[in-house]
Order: C-alpha cells, then structure tokens, then sequence
C-alpha cells in the first residue's frame, strides 16, 4: 500500500489548487478522480462549458453585429448543436489538457476510481475495470464538487426534462425552453437560448431576479434579459410536469397557468458529492444536502481531513474553491505565513445576457447597516469604448461611504462587466477612496475610464445634494415606502 502525504479526492479547481499547492510545498501528492476526464464540473459540465456556449451564442445569433451595424446579420438562427458545441468542446478540451499537464509536471500520482474511506487515513479506490487499489496518507483533501438536484415530480429519464449538466448534451435546439429556477445557472442559460431565437420561459417561486445583486442591478438586468427576448413567470410553483400527445411537455403551475414547450431545464440548486465517500469510516461529519462543514482553515471535524469548493457550499465557485484549496494546504503543512486566509472581499460574476459583475456592499446592505453613503454611475453610452462595441444599455456604479468617500461597492452591468469589477476589487482590498480614481488616468478609450466618470458623478452627488443624510434611495426601496 502507498503511503502519501496528501491524497486529494477531485480534480476541480479545489482538487487541482490543493494538490499542486502541496507539491510546491516538497509534499508527496496523489489525486482520485472518478470520472474519465480531469477538471471536475468547472471543467466538463458547469463554469468553461456554459460561459463558451454564452459566447458561441452571441457569435452565432449576430447579436453584437446588431448593434454596431444597425442591421440584423444573423444568419444562424438555424444553428445546430455541433455548430453550438465546435467551439465548446474545444475549449474544454484544452482545459482537460491542462489539468492534465499540471498533474503530469508537479509528478503527481493520478488515480482514477471512486474514492472510498476505509478508516480515518485510507482510502480504497474501486476502479471502472473493478480492480482495487489501497493507498493512505497524513492528510486528506475533499474537493469532490457537486451535482444538479433531481427534485420530484420530473422524469429525468426523459431526454426532454434537462439538468445543468444533461443540457451540454441536448440532441436538438428546442424552439421553446422552459428554465424551472432564476438563480445563476438558470439565468445563464435562459439567455444563451434567448440570444439565438429560441422562445424561453423562466418559472420561479421568488418575485425578483437574482437578490443577492444590489436592487438597482437585479431590475436593469432582469429587463436586459426581457429585451432579449426572456420571459418571466414569478412566484409561480409547478405543479405537474407531462407529456402531450404531440411530444411537447406541458408544465402546470399551482395558480392554474400552463407552458407548453419543447424541452424543459430543471435548475433547482446542487447537492455535494459525499454519498460514495463513506465519510462515516473517516469520523467527518455532513450537514443539509451532503455538506462538509469546515473550520475557518477549510478543516473538518477531523483534524487532518480539509475540504474545500461545491462540496462546502456557498459560494461554490471555481476562483473561490481554487483558493480555499490553497488556504487548505498552507495550513495543513504549517505553510500560513504563504496564504493564511481567503481575501475577506470576493467578486461575483453572472454569465447572463447582458452579464453582471459586482464585489462589496449593496446599497440595501448599506441602509440596513445605515452607512452614510453616495452613489455614482456611469454609463456606457457616454463613454467612447461603450459606443465602440455597441453597447448602450450598461453602467457602472459606485458607492462610497460619504465622511470619507472610502469605496465600499461596485457594481456594473453590460459587456464585460465582470472583468470592470476587477478594478474596484484591487481598490476596495487596498481600502482607496475615490481620489485614486479621481487621480489615476486610463487608458483611452477604454471601459476603465467609468471609474473615473462614476467617481465625478459621486462627487456631485455629495456636494450638490445637501438634502440626503443618507445616499440616495434605490428604486425599489422608494417605492416601499410609498
């Protein structure tokens, strides 16, 4: 049997962060990964997949060209599923690759088979061909990741009732989807259909898009989706989910409503990959859904067992999973003067259409925790880039606490949003305040020169409006309260 200092079960972000972590550390690494290919979902079912199908669809649909050109040149709406699927499995392709290279060039020794714990240092891993192989070690890394919900009442068996991963593999465009959940996956991917012609209904029992966004860019971005041809059905539950003689799926909702369609997305949130594991025989504890829970050091009950990415929970995203594996290995090999903790500050990016970006406070939060704030925008029709490519409907915001004009919120909506907010990341972890951006000089022209105009627009808003003792407040708030 093999003995290693580290055994990383999962190739994901977390898997793959945490091993070579470990081996630039001199420690001696084996990974488990039951699937064929490396890379975890990020790589073969969720984050590379759907974000290159996001831009294989506005290729295809001509939606840019639309806007800069004032013509429709899309010729494609008749696009098929390798047309859809070229440029994806090319790019997840070449991420496959370089896990693989990383695994290869740190010397790590890859597995592959279900991980099974046999007692609080081993592990036997049960191969596809049903060999066995027994291998231990002083350390453990769970970065297994997570799976689409299958909650009751859809026939998953049918090749027409979809899940987040099953949808990569949709033999035909449907001309009409229905997306039964409005979170993050659900959003993306109603927009991806939307942008190539397909008529798309989300059903969620919430009654706004997205809450976690601050108020003001939930609503810009739900009518940006409406735009592109979304529609949305709130507070609506399904009732029953089934087949119509002619081979459509009918959907009724517990008001009475029905939506008919030809395929049907379930994208009800993701359950952690810890069932096979029997964490039972290591001591490590689950909570709701198969979570681990950890410790601030991404620790388990068990001292020598770390786990880190989906199989935790919240936020399950790649950046983040890849970085609480490494906060993981620094502490498990006394490495903390490395990387001692997550950055307490983490950015957010939706794949939608438009796309959404933002890192801080809301101002919701803000008026909840009655921080004196001020708000600044800019939009992009009023900057150069912004018309360059076509986009008039996007804007960044800003909000400052007001004694000091400190930044403490960005938020932006339109083309690359989710790199603009990289800016305001870097300046809220330093603590800035909005003379650096009053100071710096950006390139021009260029969508980082918002920072500068939404950093004016604040500063007017601070002297001119006398009247506000606390920031201006967001529509929706407003509108409660009359």
């Amino acid at each position: 049997m093999d003995h290693y200092d580290l055994i990383v079960i999962g190739s994901g972000p977390a898997g793959e962060k945490g091993a070579a972590t470990a081996r630039f550390f001199g420690k001696n690494v084996a990974m488990v990964e039951r699937n064929p290919q490396l890379g975890g979902a990020s790589t073969n079912t969720g984050t590379i997949p759907s974000k290159t199908l996001r831009e294989t669809a506005l290729a295809l649909s001509g939606t840019r060209a639309r806007k800069l050109y004032g013509v429709d040149l899309s010729l494609r709406h008749d696009a098929t599923i390798p047309d859809l699927m070229y440029h994806e499995e090319r790019v997840k392709r070449a991420e496959v690759d370089r896990v693989e290279d990383v695994i290869r060039d740190r010397a790590i020794d890859l597995y592959h088979g279900q991980a099974r714990f046999t007692d609080p240092h081993t592990v036997m891993v049960k191969h596809d061909s049903g060999s066995e192989t027994t291998i231990s070690a002083e350390k453990f890394l769970i970065a297994t990741g997570s799976s689409p919900v299958h909650p009751p009442g859809f026939n998953f068996e049918d090749a027409r009732i979809l899940d987040s991963d099953t949808i990569l593999r949709i033999g035909s465009l449907p001309k009409r989807l229905a997306v039964i959940g409005a979170g993050v996956i659900g959003s993306e991917y109603a927009s991806t259909f939307a942008a190539l012609g397909r008529e798309v209904h989300v059903i969620d029992k919430r009654e706004e898009l997205l809450p976690f966004l601050d108020n003001e860019i939930s609503a810009a971005l739900e009518e940006g989706m409406k735009q592109t041809g979304v529609i949305f059905h709130w507070n609506e539950e399904i009732a029953h989910c089934e087949n119509s003689v002619s081979g459509t799926v009918i959907l009724t909702c517990v008001s009475g409503c029905e939506i008919e369609v030809d395929a049907v997305l379930v994208a009800a949130g993701r359950n952690s990959n810890t069932g096979d594991l029997n964490l039972a025989a290591a001591g490590v504890t689950l909570g709701q859904r198969g979570l681990i829970a950890t410790d601030e050091h991404y620790r388990t009950n068990v001292e020598h067992i770390y786990a880190a990415g989906d199989v935790i929970g919240f936020p399950a995203l790649a950046a983040t999973s890849a970085e609480q594996a490494r906060v993981a290995m620094c502490h498990a090999f006394d490495k903390s003067y490395f990387k001692e903790r997550i950055a307490s500050i983490l950015p957010t990016g939706v794949y939608t259409i438009p796309e959404a970006g933002m890192v801080g406070e809301t101002e919701e939060a803000l008026i909840e925790k009655k921080v004196d704030y001020v708000v600044g925008h800019a939009p992009y029709s009023q900057n150069a880039r912004g018309q360059i490519i076509g986009d008039s409907f996007g804007f960044l915001k800003l909000l400052f606490e007001r004694e000091d004009m400190k930044l403490v919120g960005v938020h932006a909506i339109g083309e690359q949003a989710t790199e603009l907010v990289h800016i305001g990341l870097i300046a809220i972890l330093a603590g800035c305040k909005a003379e650096v951006f009053n100071t710096a000089c950006f390139n021009y022209p260029t969508l980082g020169e918002l920072y500068k105009y939404a950093t004016y627009s604040a500063f007017v808003r601070r002297g001119g409006e006398h009247v506000l003792t606390a920031g201006r407040t967001p529509p929706k708030a407003a509108e409660a309260s009359r």
